[in-house]
Parts: structure tokens; C-alpha cells; sequence
């Protein structure tokens, strides 16, 4: 099976807005998917919110052999770093112990 990773269309008339999902290439545009990887959202204001991406998910896809889609490409290579940093920064705040208040 042939995977890529493209943007599944949402929402209502005038108001789209986007998934980043992993989908079987011969699936259409809006059809099942394997695994929702994020979000666009053309319509807010400040355009660094408009991004939301599970970069785990995108690095373990890529390496499997998935394909992204152009448009999504161009978001990987603007927001991919700053999703890779807030991870590991969660990654480290659960990692670290917990004081007791005494």
C-alpha cells in the first residue's frame, strides 16, 4: 500500500479548514484514513496557530516510506522544528521528578 500524507478537507461552506492526515493514495480526497497527523486552519488570524502538527507520528511515517503531498512538504519544512522542540519539551517536563512540597 502506497501512503501519503496529504490534507483531508473539513468544515462548512467558506469556513474549510484542514487535517494533515496519512491516507492510502488511492483513497480520495476526503475518503478513510490511516492516521490524522495534524491541522491547518487558513482562517486565523495569526499565522503561526494556524499549524498544528504530531511530529512523532510525521517522522515515523516518513520513515516508512510515506510521501507528503507538496503543500504539506512546504509545512514540514517551516513548523516541523518548532512541533519536534514543544515534544521534547513535554518530553522533559514528564521526565522530570516530582518534588515534594514539604
Amino acid at each position: 500500500m502506497a501512503v501519503r500524507i496529504r490534507m483531508k478537507q473539513m468544515g462548512r461552506a467558506h469556513r474549510h479548514y484542514y487535517r494533515i492526515v496519512a491516507i492510502d493514495h488511492r483513497q480520495p480526497r476526503d475518503g478513510k484514513v490511516i492516521e490524522e497527523l495534524g491541522s491547518y486552519d487558513p482562517h486565523l488570524a495569526e499565522k503561526e496557530n494556524r499549524v498544528k502538527l504530531v511530529a512523532e507520528r510525521i517522522k515515523y511515517w516518513l520513515s516508512v516510506g510515506a510521501k507528503p503531498s507538496e503543500t504539506v512538504q512546504v509545512f514540514f519544512t517551516k513548523f516541523m522544528k518548532k512541533f519536534e522542540d514543544l515534544e521534547a519539551a513535554d518530553a522533559a517536563a514528564k521526565a522530570a521528578p516530582v518534588t515534594a512540597a514539604v
